[in-house]
């Protein structure tokens, strides 16, 4: 099943950003993926697909809006590492 959002905002908003309607939702579809991504809400697989790009690519573009590619915790990261020299 699919559910969709609605978002209002004023034309003002585009001339300031700079956007095309089209881009501004690829935006801020993408915002929002790796914002959950962020957070550990969804996989990064889970993001990549809500906003429409492959894993890698989302991945990769996750710098441009301020979010870490890993979402490893501290505690995650020394478990790998303990994992890796077993």
């Amino acid at each position: 099943m699919s559910q969709q959002l609605t978002i209002e905002y004023e034309d003002d908003l585009l001339a300031t950003l700079g956007l095309s309607p089209r881009d501004f939702a690829n935006e801020a579809k993408f915002l929002l993926a790796a914002k959950l991504y962020e957070l550990g809400k969804v996989s990064s697989g889970h993001a990549a697909k809500f906003c429409g790009m492959e894993r890698v690519a989302f991945l990769l573009a996750l710098p441009r809006s301020g979010v870490a590619a890993s979402n490893l915790t501290t505690d995650d990261l020394e478990d790998e590492l303990r994992f890796a020299h077993e």
